[in-house]
């Protein structure tokens, strides 16, 4: 029997590798005998950098950055094993983790940190590049990401404004001539998980702006500034990203990676499955294993688990979600693939508590899903000769 673990991760807890690790541990509690598979899966977001070097191999590298408030850190990005592929999570230097809740205001948070780690990557002969966009601290519009390549941004008094979401609202012009040259030689590819326009009520200010620690006003003005910089970008640059799907994302970071990098906005999930084989690797699987934190009727909308249960349903392999909560509209999911969904809670706890215990409360339910499926394949054998769950 072949069973695949390919959960996302349990955002706050664990990561997707751990999120594999505890629910192999249950698996194995129930049969020792079973082969698994474990592949730990990524929008863009956490975990990205780990899931494609676990199915492609390569090497991690250190390097010191400005984080979202300017101030020096250590980031890490990854160099997969062809030695020119770049992996990087802007969240591992520009991410809203990397602030405490007093810090959170995209007003003066900046992507400097996120172009840092591409100059390095560059430094080292990589020229393809995939970059996750998800959990940013930031809505600079990526002027930060760009200025520590080379690029510049300008007021009226052609002074340099500041890289931030604030400075937006100063932009006259902006020049790309001393923009580093070797990003004419390279290919970037952005894992993005979320479709909103740069600006306007379902902009990267407006849905995201108050989670970052903006109040009203200040969502007020970063939508202004992003509307600013994208009136900039196609006066001097001559393109239009206002309207891109996922120009949004980051707060804007997707819109200047476009922009100022030529980048390639795609489906999150949909650019890890393919660059990770995902479909060949679940060939002849019994059944799949995925889960996140929650799973509830955003899982359907370009969420990495919707996009599991729709390969699964190619190959008619059933898939047992395992999640901390299920919400509403989960149930949705059954007409698409989703065979049954766990909550790993199993008993009245605080929050807190279940977040602690995330790792041990994964194997326990992950142990009682296998022993049902197992007395379930004795009943419902498959032509195959493998074991389905009963629809």
């Amino acid at each position: 029997m072949k069973i695949i673990i390919a959960p996302d991760s349990f955002k706050g807890s664990l990561t997707s590798s751990q999120v594999c690790a505890a629910i192999k541990k249950g698996i194995r509690k129930a049969d020792e005998n079973i082969d698994i598979v474990s592949i730990p899966m990524a929008d863009g977001g956490e975990g990205t950098v780990d899931a494609l070097m676990n199915s492609l191999g390569g090497s991690k590298i250190q390097v010191w950055v400005k984080d979202p408030l300017f101030r020096r850190i250590k980031a890490q990005y990854g160099i997969l094993e062809d030695g020119k592929t770049a992996v990087i999570e802007m969240a591992s230097a520009s991410g809203l983790a990397l602030l405490s809740l007093k810090e959170r205001n995209p007003m003066n948070t900046t992507t400097y940190g996120t172009g840092e780690l591409i100059k390095d990557a560059l430094d080292r002969g990589c020229r393809n590049f995939i970059i996750g966009i998800g959990g940013s601290a930031t809505n600079d519009g990526g002027i930060g990401m760009a200025a520590a390549l080379g690029a510049k941004f300008y007021d009226r008094e052609k002074n340099t404004i500041e890289l931030t979401g604030s400075g937006l609202l100063k932009l006259d012009s902006i020049d790309l001539s001393q923009l580093d040259p070797r990003v004419k030689e390279c290919n970037f590819r952005i894992f993005c998980d979320v479709e909103n326009p740069l600006y306007g009520i379902k902009g990267a200010a407006y849905v995201y702006g108050r989670q970052k620690g903006a109040d009203d006003d200040m969502i007020e003005r970063l939508d202004m500034g992003l509307r600013r910089l994208s009136e900039i970008i196609e006066r001097d640059l001559g393109k239009s990203v206002a309207s891109i799907p996922g120009a949004g994302a980051a707060g804007g970071l997707g819109a200047g990676l476009v922009a100022f990098l030529n980048a390639k906005l795609e489906k999150g999930i949909d650019l890890l499955m393919e660059t990770i084989g995902f479909e060949e690797q679940i060939k002849d699987a019994d059944l799949i294993i995925t889960g996140e934190g929650k799973m509830d009727e955003q899982t359907k909308y370009g969420k990495t688990i919707f996009g599991i249960i729709k390969a699964a349903k190619k190959q008619g392999i059933p898939v047992v979600g395992i999640c901390g909560s299920i919400g509403d509209g989960v149930e949705e999911l059954y007409t698409e693939g989703l065979n049954s969904v766990f909550s790993i809670v199993n008993r009245p706890m605080p929050l807190w508590q279940s977040i602690e215990q995330t790792s041990e409360l994964l194997t326990s339910t992950a142990e009682n899903v296998i022993r049902l499926f197992l007395k379930a394949s004795k009943a419902y054998p498959n032509t195959r000769g493998t074991t389905y769950l009963p629809h």
